[in-house]
């Protein structure tokens, strides 16, 4: 870890009201993000889930502007979808 790492300052992702910190490698955050979302793809086995599929999306987020977008656009569906007519 460099001097310029220690003055960026951690990620943290919002699941369910819950923040949880990232790592601040880069590399780091993109395999977590893609092994979350290729382990939820075989959700149908035992310990994995499909569950891991948003999560890693929503990890890869962070990373990507076309996953980035996807994620703001389900986000604005869903407040939509949400509030009462």
């Amino acid at each position: 870890m460099t001097a310029q790492d220690d003055h960026i300052p951690a990620r943290k992702i919002s699941v369910f009201g819950r923040e949880f910190k990232m790592p601040r490698s880069r590399r780091l955050r993109i395999t977590i993000g893609v092994l979350l979302t290729l382990g939820g793809i075989l959700g149908f086995l035992p310990i994995l889930g499909f569950w891991m599929v948003p999560l890693g999306l929503l990890v890869l987020s962070y990373e990507f502007a076309m996953v980035r977008r996807l994620r703001r656009r389900f986000v604005v569906w869903w407040e939509r979808r949400r509030r009462p007519k």
